[in-house]
């Protein structure tokens, strides 16, 4: 891969390491303008892979989400490690996560994917209580996923909330 346009943090990655591959979001993390939502967009064909293509019951979705949500703790964290910086934005793995934990249960429909697009971007740009307190009191590969799956959380709550208002 070249280099060359990446900074010196991203250049100490190995992309030929699937779990620094995987930490920027396949590549999605690496958009020099606002990469935790570009990881975001990524995740969405991931979601109806496991949804819509592979038609995944609940529980196998849910257990997916909770894999990738534990195991990001430790891609994060080599991703970090690496590069030498805390939650470097390029690491979108968290917002892979996130974004599973969002729609959880969600109803079919591209309503309900771009709104729990938009819900876990608010939630994880604004970072409300709790969600902005465990950005900043939690470190390592545990904070960098712990913030985004609360905002998943969240954001999880208001598809839910406006589900049960419509439908």
């Amino acid at each position: 891969m070249n280099n060359n346009f990446l900074s010196p943090e991203l250049q100490k990655l190995n992309y030929a390491n699937p779990v620094h591959l995987a930490a920027v979001g396949f590549g999605s993390g690496l958009f020099p303008k606002a990469p935790g939502t570009m990881g975001t967009l990524a995740a969405i064909p991931l979601y109806l892979l496991m949804t819509s293509v592979l038609e995944l019951g609940l529980w196998q979705y849910i257990v997916i989400v909770a894999f990738a949500s534990v195991v990001g703790v430790y891609i994060c964290a080599s991703a970090s490690k690496a590069m030498g910086v805390h939650d470097h934005g390029a690491i979108v793995w968290d917002e892979f996560a996130g974004y599973g934990v969002t729609m959880i249960a969600a109803p079919q429909g591209w309503l309900w994917v771009i709104l729990g697009f938009a819900l876990f971007r608010f939630f994880d740009i604004v970072k409300p209580g709790p969600i902005g307190w465990l950005d900043k009191n939690t470190h390592g590969g545990f904070g960098i996923m712990v913030d985004d799956i609360l905002a998943g959380v969240f954001a999880l709550a208001g598809v839910q909330l406006v589900a049960y208002i419509v439908l």
